[in-house]
């Protein structure tokens, strides 16, 4: 019986045909192949052994794999699983053109001879921070990694033990600190460090910069003490490179569209302000770009960074630098509101009202009060009053809407499903609501 049904097998010429999809030939090719061998294997072991069943799984499976949009319905304007930042249309429409053109991505148009990559996108974050100088590589951990590399040299640098942290995709200070040449020289206590723990290190090791790291994402609160910048800027003086590891992104604490809720979170510029020589930042966190490593600080340092070898192997692309560039030049134009994170962050209490209770009719909900968070490593702790819509029990409804097209991420709650339309776009709302109607 078995023999027969392999024999009843497609070919996989026919099996492909059968595949619908976009993806490319060799690719369905080859999951056919594999579909028909998983099929055998189940005849063998007495099983249905149904090809095309499997292939259209697989298929499936590849196609959601590839990325595709997702509406995120969570709460977490900086979803890591989910991408973090979206850009702003202006960042996507500069992209765009830096991808499907040539560009003068190192031309020197005046005179025709080479220039240097980047220098509109630093000119934009000079201006923006109050930097002397800055440069762009592809993510914060590699910012660090470059300053250090570029200061250190083999020696010591001191840094709190309450700021030795670890973020997600396995990101541990002390292993990026020694890739980039660095010995970690931990000083003060888990939840105290005061500057003199950082004269003494001074005092009794070789040290190549001062490093001090914003906790982005956890907080240490209660019986606490930490050296401020100013403090250690006055021990560094003028010779020894203070590093301040912002991490998260934001400008400046001041600008008039911040939020309460995020004003004590550092800043860029307000880091510079206090003494620190190197500031290094995320850009697809608060800034709202592409994943970037901003460097500003000092104009001396940052040429030595510059000289670095590890420099070209670090730096970003044309395409990265365009849409980087089109982020910042919207806090220059004085219109954050055109970058995503921030009009959702700065969205009305009172239009999100009116959307959740639109959706919690159309769905059978309730409208509450709730929490959205910033996310990313960004703000800890830090809650974003936000009406939610909350669906009784429909804690099933949550694996249903990932299957959907486009898929709809939400979250759980005791057993409920819960909503949080803040970083929707509202064009999505009949969407999110068609999705969990059919899903229920």
């Amino acid at each position: 019986m078995s023999v027969n049904r392999l024999r009843d097998l497609p070919s996989v010429d026919k099996l492909v045909a059968s595949i619908d999809t976009t993806l490319p030939r060799d690719l369905v090719v080859a999951t056919a192949r594999l579909a028909l061998d998983q099929a055998r294997a189940d005849i063998g072991n007495g099983g249905e052994g149904d090809p095309v069943t499997l292939a259209a799984q697989m298929v499936d499976a590849l196609e959601r794999s590839s990325g595709v949009r997702v509406i995120n319905a969570t709460g977490v304007l900086l979803h890591t699983n989910l991408g973090r930042a979206p850009w702003s249309s202006q960042a996507m429409a500069a992209a765009t053109h830096a991808a499907m053109s040539y560009t003068n991505l190192e031309l020197d148009l005046g005179d025709g001879t080479r220039g240097r990559r980047g220098e509109y996108l630093e000119r934009l974050l000079i201006e923006a921070t109050g930097a002397d100088a800055a440069m762009v590589v592809n993510n914060n951990a590699a910012a660090l990694m470059l300053a250090l590399s570029s200061t250190a040299n083999g020696r010591a640098v001191p840094v709190s033990r309450g700021e030795l942290i670890e973020i997600g995709g396995s990101y541990r200070l002390p292993d990026v600190m020694a890739v980039g040449g660095a010995r970690l020289l931990e000083v003060g206590t888990t939840n105290r460090t005061r500057v003199g723990d950082y004269r003494v290190a001074l005092d009794t090791h070789d040290c190549g910069a001062i490093l001090k790291v914003h906790p982005s994402n956890y907080r240490v609160e209660g019986f606490t003490e930490e050296a401020t910048l100013d403090e250690l800027a006055t021990l560094a003086g003028d010779d020894l490179p203070l590093l301040y590891d912002l991490g998260s992104g934001l400008l400046d604490s001041a600008a008039p569209w911040v939020p309460d809720w995020l004003r004590d979170e550092p800043a860029a510029l307000q880091s510079l302000d206090q003494g620190a020589h190197l500031v290094m930042f995320s850009g697809d966190k608060l800034l709202g770009g592409p994943q970037a490593g901003i460097i500003v600080g000092a104009g001396a340092l940052v040429e030595r960074l510059r000289a670095n070898p590890l420099a070209r192997a670090l730096r970003v692309d044309g395409v990265t630098a365009a849409a980087l560039a089109a982020t910042v030049a919207a806090y220059l134009d004085g219109e954050p509101e055109s970058i995503p994170f921030w009009r959702a962050a700065l969205a009305s209490r009172e239009a999100l009202e009116a959307r959740s209770a639109t959706l919690a009719g159309l769905i059978g909900g309730t409208v509450e009060e709730g929490r959205s968070r910033v996310g990313a490593g960004s703000a800890p702790g830090v809650a974003i009053p936000s009406p939610v819509v909350r669906l009784v029990a429909g804690q099933a409804i949550f694996d249903r809407l990932l299957g959907v097209v486009p898929p709809v991420m939400t979250r759980r709650d005791g057993g409920d499903l819960v909503v949080d339309l803040r970083a929707v776009d509202p064009s999505d709302d009949g969407a999110v609501a068609d999705a969990v109607v059919a899903c229920r």
